[in-house]
């Protein structure tokens, strides 16, 4: 068994999924340092080891910003476990950010 099917589970026998998110930024600006500090503080508190964060520049990945329709910046997608969410701003508001990863 690789790593990511080595997962903890429930009283009720449910696996702990590895959540896949990527962030959207914009560089090193105030709002995208920002949105990356808190998300990380959040994943670190509430998925320890249980997610994969790729953190994507924007300016540097035109065609994936468009193949993924990101309207918006800085902007967290989760794809997996479903259902797929978009979240948009500076991930400040930690119940906003739990509550769209599905955790409350």
């Amino acid at each position: 068994m690789g790593y990511n099917e080595e997962k903890q589970s429930n009283w009720d026998g449910r696996e702990n999924p590895v959540y896949k998110l990527r962030l959207f930024v914009t560089g090193t600006s105030a709002v995208s340092v920002r949105a990356i500090n808190n998300l990380q503080s959040i994943l670190n508190e509430y998925l320890t080891d249980r997610y994969e964060l790729e953190i994507i520049d924007a300016h540097q990945q035109p065609l994936l910003v468009k193949s993924e329709n990101v309207t918006a910046v800085p902007m967290l997608i989760k794809s997996y476990p479903d259902p797929k969410r978009r979240l948009i701003g500076d991930m400040s508001d930690k119940l906003k950010v739990l509550r769209g990863l599905g955790l409350t």
